[in-house]
């Protein structure tokens, strides 16, 4: 048997070495009689090592303890949150355990909670950092960030509402569900549906704040979607993320959350889908920057109305922004290929 202070050796030298390696998640993947931790790297999901099923689990009920799961259930998904300290930097460890036919398994996402990064560190092409920076000038309306889990939705909505604050003094609250980051002169609220704070009940408690902008964290349902249309309707600057593969596709979700075609015309000011690229330099994979399919404007009305997808302007769609990146040089032939015809 391991003793305590040799799990917590463990877990650190394992955190130490994702973060040295500039890894996004850290999976634990039980297999027979041993676990297979995985680091991903870039959007790229690499093998670290083996440990036994001893040792992983003694490591696992480390993780419930600290991050306030409940160690006696293995029979439902848990989601806990730790703070994590290295070289005076602080991380959140936001981790997530899914019952398998045996055992469990643990993913834990990294998210640095003092770095700060701007449009300009996040974004590839100048263009689409004035495109973004010029939503900020609205007053009412919705705005959408789309993509998949890990495209860095929250990330660039974070640094969105930084840019916001140099530019103005306004009322800004966020609901979130965690609060990845802190942020000074904003408003968080921490969703607790166990104290009956939920997107729905944050929300129109928001509402009675006095609020110029509304940050909520995802739509994930009709009632969610709803509220968040009636709040842009009324007089509200909304900004808010959906799992959507691109612009398009952001509108025929809310569509399909039931969300009335008219006030979605009314409301909806632009929608921009994010898609990570590695950004190489001799072979090298430095950091990842995003791209952006944005609908905004003629396009984004067109579509709304039922306008057929040729109709709009191709020069921001994913394709011909990988095709830019590359004859740029900023990603590999390999990396366009295999984002393009994949």
């Amino acid at each position: 048997m391991l003793s305590l202070s040799t799990v917590e050796a463990k877990s650190s030298h394992i955190i130490h070495l994702a973060l040295n390696t500039l890894a996004s998640d850290i999976h634990f993947h039980p297999v027979g009689p041993m676990t297979k931790i995985y680091f991903r790297i870039h959007g790229e999901r690499q093998f670290y090592q083996n440990i036994s099923n001893e040792e992983y689990n003694l490591l696992l009920a480390y993780y419930k303890f600290t991050s306030g799961m409940d160690l006696g259930d293995t029979r439902r998904p848990q989601n806990g949150m730790l703070t994590y300290v290295i070289n005076d930097l602080k991380y959140a460890l936001r981790l997530s355990t899914l019952p398998l036919h045996e055992g469990e398994s643990l993913a834990i996402r990294i998210l640095p909670l003092e770095e700060k990064l701007q449009l300009d560190q996040l974004l590839l092409f100048p263009s689409q950092i004035t495109a973004l920076k010029s939503w900020l000038d609205y007053r009412a309306g919705l705005i959408l960030l789309t993509g998949p889990t890990g495209s860095g939705k929250s990330t660039t909505l974070y640094a969105l509402l930084e840019e916001l604050y140099l530019e103005h003094s306004y009322q800004v609250i966020t609901l979130e569900d965690p609060i990845e980051k802190k942020l000074n002169h904003v408003l968080q609220v921490q969703l607790n549906p166990q104290a009956g704070i939920t997107y729905q009940t944050g929300l129109k408690a928001a509402l009675r704040h006095d609020p110029d902008i509304l940050m909520v964290g995802e739509i994930r349902d009709k009632q969610t979607a709803h509220i968040a249309i009636e709040a842009a309707l009324t007089g509200h600057l909304v900004f808010s993320t959906l799992h959507a593969k691109n612009a398009i596709g952001t509108i025929y979700r809310l569509l399909e959350m039931g969300i009335d075609q008219i006030d979605l015309q009314q409301c909806l000011l632009a929608v921009a889908a994010i898609e990570l690229l590695p950004i190489e330099v001799n072979q090298t994979i430095l950091r990842r920057a995003a791209i952006l399919d944005l609908l905004v404007g003629d396009s984004l009305e067109k579509i709304m109305k039922g306008g057929e997808i040729d109709e709009l302007n191709p020069n921001h769609s994913f394709e011909h922004l990988r095709k830019k990146a590359f004859a740029y040089g900023f990603i590999s032939k390999q990396t366009y290929e295999r984002t393009t015809f994949t």
